[in-house]
């Protein structure tokens, strides 16, 4: 009965996605650089944790609605930015700050890699007993 309530344990859905999310930013943040020399090209921005928030919050204070489908039913949003640019080709991706993006995006995907792996590790732990 524990194994099945482990497994189906929201943490570790709650991570998975979180990571989706992650690696979609990483991915908008690796086009922006290989697209710093297009002309006319906007720069690209992934938000999630605003929404995913809200909805777990909204899911928590609701009676009869589930966490899990909060969590399951957040998106990610890809917006472009609106940043004016002092370049003559149009574009405004500013590599500086898109390489923080991909670093910091990382780090985020590494720690909570990490928390997911610390689930299983758990898990395992009370297989073994």
């Amino acid at each position: 009965m524990f194994l099945l309530r482990f497994l189906n344990n929201n943490s570790l859905f709650l991570s998975k996605r979180v990571m989706d999310f992650l690696w979609e930013k990483q991915v908008v943040a690796a086009n922006n650089i290989a697209n710093s020399e297009t002309p006319g090209y906007k720069a690209k921005y992934v938000t999630f944790e605003e929404e995913l928030r809200s909805r777990v919050n909204a899911a928590d204070h609701k009676t009869g609605t589930d966490i899990r489908e909060a969590i399951g039913s957040a998106r990610a949003e890809v917006n472009y930015t609106n940043d004016e640019t002092t370049r003559a080709d149009g574009n405004n991706v500013n590599v500086d700050v898109e390489s923080m993006e991909v670093a910091k995006t990382g780090i985020q995907y590494e720690y909570m890699m990490k928390a997911f792996n610390d689930d299983i590790t758990r898990l395992r732990t009370v297989i073994k007993g």
